[in-house]
């Protein structure tokens, strides 16, 4: 209904000559009048027309007012009818109060004053009005929103069909008093912070998610009652203390009195940057790294060819031939190292050959400081010597993970066990190859353990991107493999193992070769169920 749309006013009464008095006092409205003289008259208009008023009188032949406003309220379209009544004669209180109860908002009585009438009608009339205009800005809104609603679906099935996966975080809802009370609390907070709408309900609720604001509290709260918005990151903490990163975008009524905020957990996409960040810096490093080492090979060439020369020239003594033999064997581990930086750094772009005792001793002199500066000792047992067909740098890459957390585990010393050995594993009824890094440091507790190989989960607080891991599983998943891991704890001390197991399948692995000086070894057997268990470093 527009401004200038006219609306419906009924007048029912039994005499006729009423009803045209009615109708004269009120055409200065300018609205549709239509008369009835009963109330079946009455009811059947109201059945087929929108009416904004019904004037009725008290007194009429077949049912009187207030008996017609019961049978007008009873129907739900005609509940909130304005009605007013006009009584001939003085009613009493009682009698008011019945009308009241019956539905009517108002009573004039006889003789009529034309202006009061008028203006009594006008009031209901523009209300009834307005309330129309309002329902169709409601229903113009809803086909918007609905509207809306189906574009927004449309471009959500095309980035789904476009993406592999399509991660969203789920948004948290809220409404605020300006004091910090929550007044609204959705199901998107619930599972985001793990409080319910009735425990938030009333609460200071930045108090108690123990909010950390980027600027001052009260800055944020005066830019939100000038401009009306704020918008940044917040750190908070949910019901079980885990701190999450939300970004949050705030807003404030016309009244000036709630604010509504729309959070989005960011936690784990800022986790994500930094570690791309740190990835990209170790990338980085390799690349120098092998860009050093390949200069360093240059005059490590000549400097080899030389000390060669002069180890052998006939004027050097027996001491000085022995300090030659000491630079030259000091100048072979130089090359040495070198060749591992480049190796580290120039993956094959096809499966080769890997020597995984080699690749495991290579590892080892990579952290051969680290091993003697914490006073760690190293227990090394190869019970074959296994070739599998693969990435050497991607290998090395979870090996030098695993032993790196096992030496990390191991701060005031301890023993790092490197154990490999042929196994069957029963549960799938495969053969392969089994490599264990074990170390007595602090242990892994039982809750860690479950969440080890998630993203971003780390058990080194700060320290780590809680990736390496979990990067190493899908690694060793690419062969087919398992990577598992236990803690065994003792009066003695604790036991952690990370069991790495690459099967005999799919072209990846090429066979056993005999231990120098010595026949095959013969395979052991490891149950599933037992697999870690009585090792003994």
């Amino acid at each position: 209904m527009r401004a200038d749309d006219k609306v419906n006013i009924l007048m029912v009464d039994d005499q006729p000559a009423k009803l045209l008095s009615y109708e004269v006092i009120l055409a200065e409205l300018g609205e549709n009048l239509i008369k009835a003289t009963t109330a079946s008259e009455a009811l059947n208009v109201l059945l087929k027309t929108d009416i904004a008023v019904v004037l009725m009188d008290v007194s009429m032949p077949d049912l009187d007012g207030f008996e017609l406003a019961d049978v007008i309220r009873q129907h739900p379209r005609f509940q909130k009818t304005a009605i007013i009544f006009i009584s001939g004669v003085h009613l009493t209180d009682s009698d008011k109060i019945q009308g009241y109860r019956s539905g009517a908002v108002d009573y004039i009585s006889v003789p009529v004053v034309p202006e009061v009438l008028r203006a009594k009608i006008s009031v209901f009339v523009d209300l009834h009005r307005k309330t129309r205009q309002l329902e169709s800005l409601n229903a113009e809104l809803e086909q918007r929103v609905a509207e809306r609603t189906e574009e927004m679906r449309r471009r959500e099935e095309q980035y789904r069909t476009r993406a592999e996966l399509l991660d969203l975080a789920t948004e948290a809802i809220t409404v605020r008093t300006l004091d910090g009370r929550a007044e609204f609390w959705n199901s998107g907070a619930e599972a985001l912070y793990g409080y319910t709408r009735d425990e938030m309900m009333g609460q200071d609720m930045h108090a108690l998610l123990n909010t950390a604001f980027p600027n001052p509290r009260e800055e944020i709260e005066q830019h939100l009652r000038e401009q009306k918005w704020w918008q940044g990151n917040l750190v908070q903490k949910t019901r079980n203390g885990t701190e999450v990163v939300v970004a949050c975008r705030k807003t404030m009524n016309h009244e000036g009195n709630l604010v509504l905020e729309v959070n989005r957990d960011i936690t784990e996409q800022l986790q994500a940057q930094e570690a791309l960040r740190e990835a990209e810096k170790l990338a980085a490093m390799g690349r120098v790294a092998g860009i050093i080492a390949h200069e360093i090979n240059n005059p490590l060439a000549a400097i080899t060819n030389t000390l060669y020369l002069v180890r052998n020239h006939p004027s050097l003594d027996d001491t000085a031939r022995h300090f030659a033999d000491v630079a030259e064997q000091e100048l072979q581990r130089v090359s040495h190292i070198t060749r591992q930086t480049l190796s580290f750094y120039r993956e094959s772009k096809q499966p080769i050959a890997v020597n995984l005792p080699e690749l495991l001793d290579d590892v080892l002199d990579l952290q051969e400081r680290a091993l003697t500066s914490s006073r760690i000792r190293l227990s090394k047992r190869y019970l074959a010597t296994p070739v599998i067909h693969g990435f050497p740098v991607e290998l090395r890459q979870v090996f030098l993970n695993l032993v790196g957390n096992a030496v990390q585990a191991m701060p005031t010393g301890g023993t790092l066990g490197v154990h490999l050995r042929e196994v069957t594993d029963w549960s799938r009824n495969r053969r392969g190859t089994a490599i264990s890094i074990l170390d007595t440091g602090t242990g892994i507790q039982p809750d860690d353990l479950k969440r080890l190989f998630q993203p971003f989960f780390s058990t080194k607080s700060t320290k780590g991107t809680g990736l390496g891991l979990w990067i190493s599983k899908g690694i060793i998943q690419k062969y087919d493999g398992t990577l598992t891991c236990r803690t065994f704890r003792s009066n003695q001390g604790n036991v952690t193992c990370f069991r790495v197991f690459v099967p005999v399948s799919g072209g990846f692995n090429v066979g056993s070769q005999p231990l120098a000086g010595g026949e095959p070894v013969r395979p052991e057997v490891e149950l599933p169920t037992n697999h870690h268990a009585g090792i003994a470093l």
